[in-house]
């Protein structure tokens, strides 16, 4: 089957290729929209324009197209317009199918397309499959929040270390594990899929309010993965 992924450079997309590439699906592209405003249904805001290097790192084409609306059927028709000029037959979404507006939404756009619209990881635990990732080498950054508990998570690193803390703050403060559902955005700095890592070597925090900001990546530096390894 061939296939396009929404690629958002955050974890649960980052997965999805990965989940892709073992099921010997054939990726045709990477797609990732950057909205210009933080108000967008569908896509994050924060650190997409890194996609571009990332798709680099993985090895595939990538489109990259920008955003304006923030309306999830004027939003899903930026994704339509991109798959009509280069047909697939499926678009995958990471994540476990949580995202219910994002997947209606993009389904109903691809529908008269005849493509099919799924989460790589749909009816699957969350919890075990943020913890699998960071076990499996994924560097994983917080880069975007709009949570009670979340602003101290911020720019952080989800580590092994971390991850028992994560949880704990998930249900004291009622966010998703996973962050589906808008609590949170994650970049991801290097990965098993990756050809090398990257470091982010200038960026700056907008805190926004007590719930809620972002992370810009100012400057974004290839390294390769014995040097990351060893400063883990």
């Amino acid at each position: 089957m061939k296939v396009a992924v929404l690629f958002s450079g955050g974890k649960d997309s980052t997965f999805a290729v990965d989940w892709a590439k073992k099921n010997g699906f054939e990726i045709a592209y990477l797609l990732s929209v950057k909205p210009s405003r933080k108000d967008c249904y569908l896509f994050h805001y924060a650190t997409v324009e890194h996609t571009v290097a990332q798709a680099k790192a993985l090895g595939l084409p990538h489109v990259l197209v920008g955003c304006d609306a923030a309306n999830p059927t004027l939003e899903a028709q930026i994704v339509k317009k991109i798959v009509e000029k280069n047909l697939v037959d499926a678009v995958i979404l990471g994540g476990v199918g949580l995202q219910e507006t994002q997947l209606k939404s993009v389904r109903e756009a691809l529908a008269p397309l005849g493509v099919q619209v799924f989460a790589s990881h749909e009816g699957c635990d969350h919890k075990k499959i943020f913890e699998e990732m960071i076990e499996k080498g994924y560097k994983i950054k917080i880069t975007q929040v709009a949570s009670a508990g979340l602003i101290q998570w911020l720019g952080k690193i989800v580590s092994r270390e971390n991850f028992s803390q994560l949880a704990v703050d998930s249900k004291k403060f009622g966010f998703h594990i996973g962050f589906e559902g808008g609590y949170a955005d994650t970049f991801v700095l290097d990965a098993p899929v990756f050809v090398h890592g990257f470091e982010s070597v200038k960026e700056e925090k907008i805190i926004e309010d007590e719930f809620c900001g972002h992370v810009e990546i100012k400057e974004l530096k290839p390294v390769q993965k014995e040097t990351i390894l060893a400063k883990r």
